[in-house]
């Protein structure tokens, strides 16, 4: 069980990279050289997801990353219509920082007469969206309001709220072309206040922003607009070396 997986290595300390493919950016003749290597190069998990992302698009990305990597591939839905068979497992993802009820619990009523019939592990997950400089496709969508920046104690109840509410994992994000990283205080004030693991995304472009993630306390760091603009495997291994050698030098 992935769900499992998350809590064990969360409490061992061990750290994660999750690389996210948006099936509305990501393409190209080199993508499955991508996914063979992505194992090899040091990424833990394939996160699959957008918020404009169509079902067509979402089904045939999750079956080629099925086809040329072994890693968990995990969805990272913008609606119920990006479920897929095609997965190993999905973020059921209730957006806890926003007040939009159809991303409390309104979408999550239509994607579970789904999932009831799908082999998909569900992963009860907080969603936190953070204002990192400009609006994303995620708080249009959504039509809700992030946390603001430089309110880490906002996070932080938040967070702990969601746990209250028995979420299992909690996923503190910055949205797709987040101008700049989550700040590590507010990283901090979650950690603190919540046990649940904590996955961090949004603005993560260097090797120096994934070692201050981790170092203010995210168990999984996810990258996908650097490697969007830049989908090179060699900044990949970059990226992914930075986790490894935190874990070295803890």
């Amino acid at each position: 069980m992935l769900i499992d997986a998350f809590i064990a290595d969360a409490g061992a300390g061990q750290k994660r990279f999750a690389l996210l493919l948006d099936p509305a950016h990501v393409a190209g003749a080199g993508l499955p050289a991508l996914l063979e290597g992505a194992a090899g190069d040091g990424v833990d998990y394939l996160f699959i997801g957008g918020s404009l992302a169509n079902a067509q698009a979402t089904e045939q990305l999750a079956e080629l990353a099925r086809r040329h990597s072994t890693l968990p591939v995990i969805l990272f839905p913008g609606s119920p219509q990006q479920l897929t068979h095609a997965a190993h497992a999905v973020f059921f993802l209730s957006l806890i920082s926003g007040r939009n009820p159809e991303y409390l619990i309104g979408h999550h009523v239509a994607a579970a007469a789904q999932l009831e019939h799908m082999a998909l592990e569900v992963l009860p997950t907080g969603y936190l969206l953070v204002d990192c400089g400009r609006p994303t496709s995620a708080s249009y969508i959504s039509n809700t309001q992030p946390l603001p920046y430089d309110k880490p104690e906002l996070a932080r109840y938040t967070a702990l709220a969601g746990q209250y509410l028995g979420l299992q994992l909690l996923y503190l994000d910055g949205g797709s072309g987040a101008m700049r990283p989550i700040s590590p205080r507010m990283i901090q004030a979650v950690r603190a206040a919540v046990q649940v693991p904590l996955i961090v995304g949004g603005g993560l472009r260097t090797a120096e922003d994934i070692a201050q993630a981790l170092a203010a306390g995210a168990d999984v760091v996810v990258v996908g607009t650097a490697l969007e603009q830049d989908p090179k495997r060699e900044l990949l291994r970059e990226l992914t070396q930075a986790v490894r050698g935190f874990i070295a030098a803890g």
